[in-house]
């Protein structure tokens, strides 16, 4: 029972984060209404699956006009994340719908500091957006001794992972990292040794590795604060793990790639 359960749980979370990937400009959508500071928006917006998908020139020319700010909008087709002013936003799956790049509405508002608002009476949504107000540049934002260290780990644990499973090798670090049971800093997390080394690179040494540009992305997304979990805290390969202390003690999440992630 156990196993089937583990099975279902990953299948739930694989169609959750390719979901966007399976849509086609034939897919099912629902057209919603969008309005910036209350008046109604000329944006093409579509809710498939849970999220809303807004055109991404349409939004930032009318953003930059409400806001006077012009950050500019990176969006690779099929990467879960943008980019602005070197800050990597992590969200749903960015699409190409009629040649015309979609992103999610929640990631292209934070490039602006605009707040977003579902409104379920009407399946519309709500930008408020304030004048002179724009993303913080990453060389500003990032501090650069976390960045280093938790894309070291990431690479280290999940190099030939799937994107969303270095997020979420990520999300275990930060989440130690706030959690009263851990140290409270991501250096200090990874070289935790209370209970014993924690992490296997730095057993082995592979924690010294340049990591790739992927696990520098997903390490800066997890430090723009986007999560795939709050709640994991542990994860392992089941393969090749020699120590199974974690599922016999820890209430299983979800399984991306290779990794089991625990609460």
């Amino acid at each position: 029972m156990m196993y089937f359960k583990k099975r279902l749980a990953a299948l739930s979370f694989a169609l959750a984060i390719t979901a966007a990937a399976l849509c086609t400009p034939a897919a099912a959508y629902e057209a919603v209404p969008v309005r910036i500071n209350g008046e109604a928006a000329d944006i093409d917006a579509r809710l498939i699956g849970t999220t809303t998908y807004v055109e991404l020139e349409q939004t930032s020319r009318l953003l930059t006009e409400a806001t006077g700010a012009a950050p500019g909008i990176e969006a690779e087709p099929g990467a879960l994340y943008i980019t602005s002013r070197g800050r990597y936003l992590g969200g749903s799956e960015n699409l190409t719908i009629d040649g015309q790049t979609y992103v999610p509405v929640r990631s292209a508002a934070k490039v602006y500091c605009a707040g977003v608002e579902w409104r379920e009476p009407s399946r519309s949504v709500d930008i408020y957006a304030e004048p002179n107000s724009g993303i913080e540049p990453g060389s500003e934002y990032y501090i650069d001794d976390e960045v280093k260290w938790l894309s070291r780990i990431i690479y280290a644990e999940s190099g030939a992972e799937p994107f969303a499973g270095k997020i979420l090798v990520g999300n275990v670090i930060l989440n130690r990292m706030f959690s009263d049971e851990f140290p409270n800093t991501i250096y200090d997390v990874i070289f935790d040794r209370k209970y014993g080394v924690q992490f296997s690179p730095v057993a082995n040494g592979s924690i010294w590795n340049t990591p790739n540009a992927d696990s520098v992305a997903a390490a800066k997304i997890c430090l723009d604060a986007y999560y795939l979990s709050r709640d994991a805290l542990y994860f392992l390969n089941p393969d090749l793990a020699t120590n199974f202390w974690i599922p016999n003690n820890r209430d299983f999440l979800i399984k991306v790639g290779g990794h089991e992630f625990y609460s």
